[in-house]
């Protein structure tokens, strides 16, 4: 599938794809331009109206940003007080849904040897692994992503680890065709073995590998979601790297609304703008992590069928109910290209899509019509 993330997550990994102006609108002031892209402009605080008790003063909703880190990229948190929730109690929830990202990261990780998927990949060719359930259902929901995508998402594409050097090793020299022929044979999902009674993962072949990186960030980021909204909290939003999802609208009662990125344009530019209340949003692009070489673009969304970066889109956006969803349609739509991606797209319920292809065209899913807002076309280039 997609060799983006090393050993399971990779530190920059798609950091910037979203440009997430979540307060940015048509015609709103340049301030927003000015914002970091992987960070959400909104009003520091919003006056809303006034409690039944008439001397007592207008409840004014505080809002608490918060950064971190986990699964080899940034994590940001915004939340909006409520007249239930005050600021410590927002601090302690959204200390409570980093702790829960870490845990999900412990868990489903290659980096550490005693994690589940590290366990399973030892035992490749060999024998099967109790997993945890909550490890063994995410495997299970990436079997079934590649089953209705033809493939094109594959959580086996870290068989192909050390072929494609997009992360901190980076190497601009693609490399052979007999190389990458020599493992592709490793990149099926169906090496992947599943027992759901006794909740154990097999991969039926020597040398076969997984990796969550393409779903793990998007369920991670549901998990979070829901620690918020057991704390009531009740306007907010999550991110992880390219992975977002927004709960409620602003205190003010509009929605929050998301960047799409131009993938040729400068960092941190966006030609769209698309409402996400009560949405995901998570983008694939071949711009974050790439080189040229000979005249021709290499990146790190590979195709499982050919072990090459896939080439019939530059950027795809997602737009679904969870987060989880979002993270594991937006490569296969990227791989698929726009005619079958968007047949894909328009298969499931509530999710929308934004694609530019290999020739610079934006195709819009028909849920996104009306909804998307365009700022100009994106830049054209190599």
């Amino acid at each position: 599938m997609i060799v983006r993330r090393k050993s399971g997550y990779d530190p920059r990994m798609r950091r910037l794809l979203l440009a997430t102006v979540l307060t940015a609108c048509a015609g709103c002031p340049d301030k927003n331009a000015s914002e970091p892209t992987h960070q959400v402009s909104v009003e520091p605080s919003v006056t809303a109206a006034p409690s039944v008790t008439a001397s007592s003063p207008p409840f004014a909703a505080q809002k608490i940003t918060r950064d971190g880190h986990a699964m080899g990229t940034h994590l940001t948190f915004a939340a909006f007080t409520t007249p239930t929730v005050d600021a410590p109690a927002v601090n302690k929830a959204i200390d409570a849904a980093i702790a829960e990202i870490d845990r999900i990261e412990a868990l489903m990780t290659t980096w550490q040897p005693t994690s589940d998927l590290s366990k399973v990949n030892e035992a490749a060719g060999k024998r099967a692994v109790v997993v945890s359930k909550e490890s063994y259902d995410i495997v299970a929901e990436a079997v079934h992503a590649s089953e209705i995508s033809e493939g094109t998402f594959d959580i086996t594409f870290e068989s192909l680890h050390g072929l494609w050097k997009f992360d901190q090793d980076l190497d601009p020299h693609p490399p052979s065709e007999a190389d990458v022929k020599a493992k592709l044979s490793l990149v099926n999902y169906k090496h992947i073995v599943l027992d759901s009674k006794a909740t154990s993962i097999m991969l039926d072949a020597p040398g076969v590998r997984i990796s969550l990186g393409g779903i793990a960030k998007g369920y991670a980021v549901d998990r979070a979601v829901a620690v918020l909204d057991q704390a009531k909290i009740t306007s907010f939003y999550a991110q992880a790297g390219g992975d977002l999802f927004t709960r409620g609208r602003k205190p003010d009662g509009t929605e929050w609304q998301t960047g799409v990125h131009d993938p040729r344009g400068p960092e941190g530019s966006f030609f769209a703008l698309l409402p996400t209340s009560e949405h995901a949003f998570s983008t694939a692009g071949d711009y974050e992590r790439a080189y040229i070489a000979n005249g021709k673009r290499y990146h790190h969304i590979i195709d499982p069928r050919t072990g090459f970066p896939a080439t019939a889109s530059r950027s795809v956006t997602i737009w679904a109910p969870t987060a989880l969803l979002a993270d594991e349609l937006d490569d296969a739509v990227f791989i698929l290209g726009p005619e079958k991606g968007l047949k894909l797209v328009e298969s499931i319920d509530g999710v929308g899509a934004v694609i530019v292809d290999a020739k610079n065209t934006v195709w819009i899913s028909e849920r996104l019509k009306g909804k998307l807002i365009m700022r100009g076309t994106p830049t054209d280039g190599l």
